[in-house]
C-alpha cells in the first residue's frame, strides 16, 4: 500500500471479467522469477504510475481458499516507505482503468463494492493499527462468485 505524508491512501479502480468495478490498493499476480515485493513494485508502476524504492511489511497476509472456484489466493501486503511519481494509469492488463489519492476516513465507502478478503484487512490496518504480517484468512465454499465468503481465521 502507498499513502501519502498526508495520510491519503492509493486506491486503483478495477474492472472485473464480469464488468463489475471494485477498488484496492495496487497489486496483482507474481511473475515467474519474481519476488513478492518485485511485482508489487511494478504493478504499482504500471497500475498508477508510482515508483516505489522501499518497502516495508508484510504488514498483513490473506489467503482465500475457494476450491469449487478453482482458486487459491496469497496476498502480501506491504507499505511503500519511498515512492516517486504521479498518477499515471498503463495497466497493460487493461484491468485498472482510474487510480486516486483517498483520504482514510474515505477508503471504507470506496471500498464498498470490494470483496471482504481486500476491504476488511486493509481496513484493520488503517483503523485498528494492524501491521504484525498477521494472517487473514478467507474461505469461499460455493461454487459461484456470489457465494458467501467465509473468515477462518
Amino acid at each position: 500500500m502507498i499513502r501519502q505524508p498526508s495520510g491519503a491512501l492509493l486506491l486503483v479502480n478495477n474492472v472485473r471479467r464480469d464488468g463489475r468495478n471494485d477498488w484496492s490498493t495496487p497489486g496483482g499476480v507474481v511473475d515467474p522469477g519474481e519476488s513478492f515485493l518485485e511485482a508489487l513494485t511494478r504493478e504499482s508502476e504500471e497500475e498508477a504510475g508510482i515508483k516505489v524504492s522501499e518497502w516495508v511489511g508484510p504488514i498483513y497476509r490473506v489467503e482465500v481458499l475457494a476450491p469449487k472456484l478453482g482458486f487459491h489466493l496469497r496476498v502480501e501486503a506491504h507499505a511503500a516507505v519511498a515512492f516517486t511519481g504521479e498518477i499515471t494509469v498503463d495497466d497493460p492488463d487493461g484491468i485498472v482503468i482510474d487510480a486516486q489519492w483517498v483520504d482514510v476516513a474515505n477508503v471504507a465507502n470506496q471500498m464498498a463494492s470490494a470483496s471482504r478478503f481486500v476491504s476488511e484487512p486493509l481496513l484493520a490496518h488503517l483503523h485498528d493499527g494492524v501491521s504484525d504480517g498477521r494472517l487473514f484468512g478467507y474461505e469461499i465454499p460455493g461454487a459461484d462468485r456470489g457465494s458467501e465468503i467465509l473468515r477462518v481465521t
